[in-house]
């Protein structure tokens, strides 16, 4: 198998286990045994569990960025803007492969090497953000992150509490409920 396949393959596998059982309770053999190949295979790929996991992370966080980017991109109405941003959130949180439990809900935040990339991950959204709502308020840079990481909250933390609920509400609805709060909210700070 050509080596960036294999990698794919072992990451994937890796997700799987890491999503499921956390970083401490995955072990190299159980990733090597899910992606069907030796344990000397991954280490050729992987030097250690954390290198496997950090590899598996930024993947995890680039698809996180770039969903939020996407969203912010998709249009020049702020409404639609904040309602798409929301979606983004459910749909990386509620995909069936669980990346999101790397990015929000790591049982590793203690090394600093995963600590920094989780972090990117809201800092980096915020400032996606806060660029939106500096051009589209006049507000100065603090004041616009600073509702920008509210916005990424809001969405991040009642995304996950829905996932946890089981989805008793359909996955879009609550994205709108959620988008609806936050634009009722961002909306009283007036276009420059």
């Amino acid at each position: 198998m050509p080596r960036r396949a294999r990698r794919a393959q072992l990451l994937n596998a890796a997700l799987e286990v890491f999503s499921a059982q956390g970083y401490h309770s995955a072990a190299m053999d159980e990733i090597a045994d899910r992606a069907g190949v030796s344990k000397p295979v991954l280490y050729q790929h992987f030097p250690g569990k954390l290198d496997l996991y950090l590899a598996l992370l930024d993947q995890s966080c680039e698809r996180m960025l770039d969903a939020i980017e996407t969203a912010l991109d998709s249009t020049t109405d702020n409404k639609q803007r904040v309602g798409a941003t929301v979606s983004a959130f459910y749909q990386y949180v509620a995909s069936a492969e669980g990346a999101y439990r790397l990015v929000f809900e790591s049982d590793l935040t203690n090394e600093p090497q995963v600590r920094e990339r989780v972090d990117r991950v809201n800092t980096e959204s915020a400032r996606k953000i806060a660029i939106v709502i500096s051009e589209d308020t006049g507000l100065p840079d603090e004041q616009s992150r600073l509702l920008a990481m509210s916005l990424v909250g809001m969405a991040q933390v009642s995304a996950r509490y829905w996932l946890a609920a089981n989805g008793d509400v359909p996955q879009e609805e609550a994205a709108a409920l959620v988008a609806g709060l936050a634009w009722r909210g961002i909306r009283g700070y007036p276009r420059s």
